[in-house]
């Protein structure tokens, strides 16, 4: 297991935790649009990161779950991985 969460991972949390599908190359090349434009409002986000928790074993940083957009939430996500690790 890596300690970095990609787009990859993202887009299949996103699918996972909320039910929504996105392609990571579209994730990928839209990293800087809001969640919202994808569809995932904050309660998938809080789903995603209670996804990341359990299965990392480390708390996410509390702003993870405010995340605008998937690049800042990677962002914050991996730090906090490589932080942990």
């Amino acid at each position: 297991m890596s300690d970095r969460i990609t787009v990859e991972e993202l887009a299949e949390l996103m699918k996972k935790a909320a039910g929504i599908t996105v392609a990571p190359d579209e994730l990928r090349q839209r990293s800087d649009s809001g969640f919202d434009a994808f569809g995932l409002d904050s309660l998938g986000l809080l789903g995603i990161v209670g996804e990341l928790e359990n299965r990392y074993g480390t708390p996410m940083p509390p702003d993870a779950e405010k995340s605008k957009s998937p690049r800042q939430f990677l962002e914050l996500v991996n730090s906090a991985l490589l932080a942990g690790a």
